[in-house]
């Protein structure tokens, strides 16, 4: 049997087989945060994935970081993620929610009364987002004083909550792609000289902060962290990512997480090797996997579950395409970040392929 269908324990939840949906942004939730009823029949028709984890969900109003993207603080968004989960969940499917907080990769238009993006330090990161009138510079960030990383940190408890209450099995945090975490995380971006700065513990300490606000509203066994070392995504960077990164999953221990989402673009090094020995939890490998590499490395142990993007978009039916050896739908990019159906609910399925 392929290594794909044996089932694999992720924290509480046993998974049918270890294929995981990657969390991507796809744009299409209300200007207000609201998930529409596409978003509910996408992830229903993918609901043969071991796991789903959602797109990118923001915590508060302050954690938004492009236009159409959901939240979850408001009573309109948790209502319309209870339609999600109880659509996947009525196919048999598990789905956690991704809690996406972008700090300084966000623009005065897309937040509350055009206010300035926070972040860790003062710093403008190069490059652009998508607004509603197109792409724009990123601005200078405003930095968080230490009161105000306290109220950040209960946001994301706060939204840990709301996501259980709309029938989440858990919630992953985003620490990766150049978003507040790891903004906190990177030397880059953080020159604050408190707490929270300056040594590789002080700069770990928000994200810990975090997750452990998370913990304790889900229990361990119910969050995740996805970290991506060396993805430079979003202006980032870090004088020594190997010390930062090791430091930190070593830290994780005290939290008896479900699991470690990895996702590797590019990086020389093998964070593999160094970060699955610190970590005692289910380990997800992602980035750039196809089938054969994914096997690779269930098989070796170098994974216990894998993470898959763009092919869970285009082949809602993929564990079942893996199964019978199937060719694989490929993803539109022209439409990833549209408003409507086409590229997003639209993909066929072996059966309706087959039936054509």
């Amino acid at each position: 049997m392929s290594p794909f269908f044996t089932s694999v324990q992720i924290g509480r939840l046993a998974l049918p087989n270890r294929l995981v949906m990657a969390p991507m942004t796809r744009s299409r939730s209300t200007d207000d945060g609201v998930p529409t009823e596409m978003v509910a029949t996408y992830y229903e028709q993918r609901a043969s994935a071991g796991l789903i984890i959602t797109e990118g969900v923001y915590p508060t109003a302050m954690g938004k970081g492009y236009v159409r993207t959901p939240g979850v603080e408001t009573d309109a968004q948790v209502a319309a993620w209870k339609r999600v989960t109880q659509a996947v969940h009525a196919r048999g499917g598990r789905i956690f929610m991704q809690l996406m907080h972008c700090g300084r990769i966000s623009h005065p238009s897309l937040l509350p009364g055009g206010a300035q993006p926070v972040a860790p330090s003062a710093i403008k990161p190069s490059g652009q987002t998508w607004t509603a009138s197109g792409q724009q510079d990123f601005v200078t960030p405003r930095e968080l004083s230490a009161a105000e990383i306290a109220e950040t940190v209960d946001g994301y408890r706060m939204a840990t909550r709301r996501a259980l209450e709309a029938g989440f099995d858990g919630v992953e945090l985003h620490g990766a792609s150049g978003y507040l975490p790891e903004q906190f995380l990177s030397s880059g971006s953080n020159t604050r000289e408190d707490r929270y700065g300056g040594s590789v513990e002080n700069r770990a300490r928000f994200i810990l902060e975090v997750l452990s606000a998370m913990v304790a509203e889900a229990g361990g066994d119910r969050v995740g962290l996805k970290i991506s070392p060396e993805m430079n995504y979003n202006d980032m960077s870090d004088a020594n990512p190997q010390e930062t990164y090791g430091y930190l999953v070593e830290q994780l221990k005290a939290f008896d997480l479900a699991y470690l989402h990895v996702a590797l673009f590019g990086a020389a090094f093998d964070y593999h090797a160094l970060l699955k020995p610190l970590f005692d939890g289910a380990y997800l490998i992602g980035g750039g996997l196809d089938k054969q590499s994914a096997e690779a490395a269930l098989e070796s142990g170098r994974a216990d579950a894998t993470v898959f993007g763009g092919a869970f978009l285009a082949n809602p039916d993929l564990p079942t395409r893996f199964r019978q050896e199937a060719a694989l739908n490929a993803p539109n990019r022209e439409t990833f970040f549209s408003a409507g159906q086409e590229g997003y609910i639209d993909y066929p399925s072996l059966d309706v392929a087959v039936a054509a």
